[in-house]
């Protein structure tokens, strides 16, 4: 799949159910992940950022949340794999946006801050997302440009947690109860005895 499809899909994928070729995209980038490997576009600190965001949006209840479907892992193999340089580059800013807003409410980063304070940061990316949101809908200018609430840090960063939260197998078992190959297998079960 090349990047167009894999971004039309990825597109769509927020709020619908997600289209088979996003979900195998998914499980390639989760087997990928899950052979392991150095981080290839972010650095370790920034790494835990994204895994206390990912696990903020969607986080352990009855069910193991983002950071144990190794939601940040997929995150950052996406961003090499998929996403092009001003893209990457718009991301990683948005990362350093959370710490800046974070250093402005008395931490001296977002992974430092206490939690009450980090869910007061991501409060306000969401809000900020609504209201670009509404801006794009009545097609007027945001913060002095063009609305763009799809190319938002923090739209991309729940979209990515949810695609790669719910491609893992963590999200797509334990979470949709769903399975690859449905049914019970009984691979010794004489002829005769399954009664056809």
């Amino acid at each position: 799949m090349n990047r167009r499809d894999w971004l039309t899909a990825f597109g769509a994928a927020l709020g619908v159910p997600l289209p088979d070729d996003l979900l195998d995209l998914g499980r390639a980038l989760h087997a990928h992940v899950a052979r392991g490997g150095p981080l290839r576009v972010l650095r370790p600190q920034q790494s835990e950022l994204v895994a206390t965001i990912a696990e903020l949006i969607l986080p352990e209840t009855d069910t193991p949340g983002a950071r144990a479907a190794r939601v940040h892992e997929f995150i950052d193999l996406a961003l090499a794999e998929w996403f092009d340089r001003a893209d990457r580059d718009r991301f990683l800013a948005g990362l350093a946006d959370v710490d800046a807003r974070a250093r402005g409410a008395g931490a001296s980063d977002f992974l430092h801050a206490p939690p009450a304070r980090q869910v007061e940061v991501l409060t306000t990316l969401d809000a900020e997302l609504a209201q670009e949101r509404d801006a794009d809908r009545a097609g007027v200018q945001w913060r002095g440009r063009a609305a763009a609430p799809d190319r938002s840090f923090f739209h991309v960063i729940k979209r990515l947690t949810l695609v790669g939260y719910y491609t893992s197998e963590i999200g797509f078992t334990r979470e949709l109860h769903a399975q690859i190959i449905p049914g019970r297998y009984d691979g010794c079960v004489p002829l005769e005895a399954r009664g056809s």
